[in-house]
């Protein structure tokens, strides 16, 4: 058998990589799975003296081959002539270890694009300014990663953006009445989704979210896009993008990153989509740095390893913690009830349970630190998705800045406990969790 290059891959590659991307992405009849093309896509070792890995690309600029490239680049990169950049320009707008990270981040997703950032609010607060104006208005589902929240409300709100919400799990009506209120108030710019909810891991029904647009807002090109924040299981356990998100955004700092050493964040979707996120991040710089993009190369390549193991060791957890005397409930995907709501949202959009959840400790914060204090192996640290187990107090860290109301509307108690569990031995970890629960 032959690899057969995909001549679509090599649509808005720069000049001289162009050549990069003329790689198999099958063998034969075969459609290479992303796990087998991250460990070489988007990069020839010959353009980089037989380097087996990507080198780290630690220049700010880059020399024109001749004056009409540079015309040409710019072009491009300023949206003066639509496709984008076709060569590297300036360490604001690309960049070598960037390109190739963007390639094999769009592959998991078989998505035409993706797009780095800095973090993850990074990319967040880039697609929201390329989108909005004074007098929009942007529908959320509900409950928000706390930075989210402050950024819609806060932020945006200083600029004269509004927002209307509805809970994640919402059915159709629900959320299309919601729509017609926020349509009533003015445009609406954006439809932004987070699911798993952090930290409730409440799911949002994505389809019910892509039908209420349509029966409010009808056809045609001119619809607002839904943005999904796929954390919390993208792209191994979700990949929403099937169920009719136009973007998909990511915090690489977690599972993708996976390792507890990097900032960065993703956003993931169509050309046309991902079009004006790109000029407002060309503008305000909100790109990620390349030995950031060199770190999540190295980690794309057992992406798939660490959270099939993350995941397995979270069943096995949460399996002892749903039994014991002193934990009132487990969030966790795995335990959905048949022929509920959430259940039915879980069959439908997702590939797995996760390693994120929330344990609810029988009693309130006291009992909560408690449990908190006594762990050994599982570390008292925010953030998810690394290679070690965290766990955390959301009511008193993460989402310390909700109001306290806002947060038990959204079932953010002093009770709840979230854990990321890791790749360590899972009955070390059920160990860990029984001493704990001990002292509680």
């Amino acid at each position: 058998m032959t690899d057969t290059p995909d001549e679509a891959d090599l649509t808005g590659v720069p000049g001289r990589r162009r050549k990069v991307a003329q790689q198999a992405r099958s063998i034969g009849n075969r459609k290479l799975h992303p796990s087998t093309l991250m460990m070489g896509y988007g990069f020839d070792p010959t353009l980089s003296e037989g380097s087996l890995k990507p080198p780290i690309f630690l220049t700010s600029t880059f020399v024109f081959e001749s004056a009409a490239d540079g015309k040409r680049f710019f072009e491009g990169v300023t949206g003066v002539r639509p496709g984008g950049s076709e060569g590297l320009v300036y360490g604001r707008f690309n960049g070598p270890n960037q390109e190739i990270l963007e390639q094999r981040l769009a592959l998991w997703e078989d998505a035409e694009e993706a797009l780095a950032f800095s973090s993850g609010m990074s990319a967040i607060a880039t697609t929201f300014l390329a989108l909005v104006k004074p007098g929009d208005v942007i529908v959320h589902s509900a409950p928000l990663y706390a930075a989210t929240e402050t950024l819609i409300g806060r932020i945006l709100g200083k600029l004269g953006v509004t927002w209307l919400d509805f809970p994640a799990g919402a059915t159709q009506p629900e959320i299309e009445a919601v729509m017609h209120a926020a349509k009533a108030k003015g445009r609406i710019a954006a439809i932004y989704l987070e699911s798993p909810a952090n930290p409730t891991n409440a799911l949002v029904d994505v389809e019910a979210v892509r039908d209420a647009r349509a029966a409010v807002l009808g056809g045609g090109d001119d619809l607002p896009p839904i943005i999904i924040d796929n954390t919390f299981l993208g792209p191994i356990w979700a990949q929403p993008g099937r169920q009719g998100a136009d973007l998909v955004i990511y915090s690489l700092t977690k599972y993708v990153g996976g390792h507890s050493d990097l900032v960065a964040g993703g956003c993931v979707g169509s050309k046309a989509a991902l079009l004006p996120v790109r000029m407002m991040r060309n503008t305000i710089g909100t790109i990620t740095d390349p030995h950031t993009a060199w770190m999540l190369l190295r980690s794309l390549e057992t992406l798939e390893l660490r959270m099939s193991r993350a995941g397995e060791n979270a069943a096995t957890v949460c399996a002892f913690l749903r039994d014991h005397p002193k934990v009132e409930r487990v969030g966790y995907l795995g335990f959905l009830e048949p022929g509920s709501r959430q259940h039915d949202i879980y069959t439908r959009h997702c590939l797995g349970a996760g390693s994120t959840f929330s344990v609810i400790v029988k009693g309130g914060e006291a009992e909560a630190f408690r449990l908190l204090d006594n762990l050994r192996l599982v570390k008292l640290a925010v953030s998810l998705g690394g290679t070690e187990s965290l766990a955390s107090h959301p009511a008193a860290m993460t989402h310390l800045s909700v109001p306290p109301a806002r947060k038990a509307e959204l079932g953010i108690t002093d009770s709840l406990v979230r854990v990321s569990i890791g790749v360590e031995n899972a009955q070390d970890l059920v160990a860990d969790f029984e001493r704990a629960l001990d002292a509680v």
